[in-house]
């Protein structure tokens, strides 16, 4: 969290104040991570240092409703549109043309979308046990074992019941999902007190929470343009949440995609197997 190699600041977008850190050469390839749920800028801990030392500008921010960055009032404010909006805003004040976008899991999704509606912008993406948003749908009316694995997401639409359950004795639950959905060792006890010290902050777990609801309560375009930028989707195959065919399904959508796989990691693949995904990210964002 101290890092020194690591700086940190508010961008205010347009009347919404993200929290960003920032680390690497100031002349480096600029990199965008977007984080998933339930984590913040804190969950690309592992390759910070590895992907600045390769020469990426890196901008990590807390995506709206997380961490330290603003948490707008009601659903809407979350629609996958206004996520997407955000990076775009941030690379603008930080006045980049193009970037390159990695996302794992929430992150990913609203990388995807990025990529689908902003081509012009995006150099090359890399998405981290993530699906595109496009694919979701048609693929958990296909696949009744994914909609099992989803039913937690139906009961994130309960009204105030989930925060509650949530924040709950420190964020106990939360806590536990985390540890026993990854590999063992990947979170410390020590990690998960720096996630839970987010989660408790006013309004954090309402906001994390209204990301679901929006996605699936508002609408959004069915039909999102195939994506032209170069694709790396990195997959642990050990997700308990999402099956493995939806990457593949994503890759449909994708121009130029690969998918990468990781047989011994599960969800949290950045955290299970970090060397591995830091160079496969290096390899992958490093090239002309």
């Amino acid at each position: 969290m101290s890092d020194p190699a690591v700086s940190h600041r508010h961008i205010d977008l347009r009347g919404l104040r993200l929290h960003v850190a920032e680390a690497g050469p100031a002349d480096g390839v600029p990199t965008i991570l977007l984080h998933g749920f339930p984590e913040f800028w804190f969950g690309w801990r592992h390759q910070i240092g590895p992907l600045a030392g390769s020469g990426l500008r890196l901008l990590i921010p807390d995506q709206r409703g997380y961490g330290l960055s603003d948490r707008p009032k009601g659903i809407a404010a979350y629609h996958l549109d206004r996520l997407a909006q955000d990076v775009i805003a941030l690379a603008d004040a930080c006045g980049l043309a193009r970037f390159n976008l990695v996302g794992h899991d929430w992150g990913g999704l609203v990388a995807f979308w990025v990529a689908s509606f902003h081509p012009e912008r995006v150099e090359r993406l890399a998405a981290l046990n993530a699906c595109h948003p496009g694919v979701f749908g048609p693929y958990l009316r296909r696949h009744p074992g994914q909609a099992l694995r989803s039913a937690y997401a139906g009961f994130f639409q309960l009204p105030l019941l989930p925060e509650r359950v949530l924040t709950a004795r420190e964020g106990r639950l939360l806590r536990a999902l985390m540890r026993r959905s990854s590999a063992p060792g990947s979170f410390t006890e020590a990690d998960l007190d720096v996630y839970a010290r987010e989660w408790l902050r006013p309004g954090a777990v309402s906001a994390m929470l209204n990301w679901y609801r929006a996605l699936a309560q508002l609408p959004r375009e069915r039909h999102p343009p195939k994506i032209v930028a170069p694709t790396l989707i990195l997959w642990g195959e050990r997700d308990q949440a999402l099956q493995t065919g939806l990457a593949e399904a994503s890759l449909d959508l994708c121009e130029r995609g690969r998918l990468q796989r990781f047989p011994q990691a599960t969800h949290w693949v950045q955290h299970d197997a970090p060397e591995a995904v830091n160079a496969a990210l290096i390899d992958f964002l490093g090239r002309s």
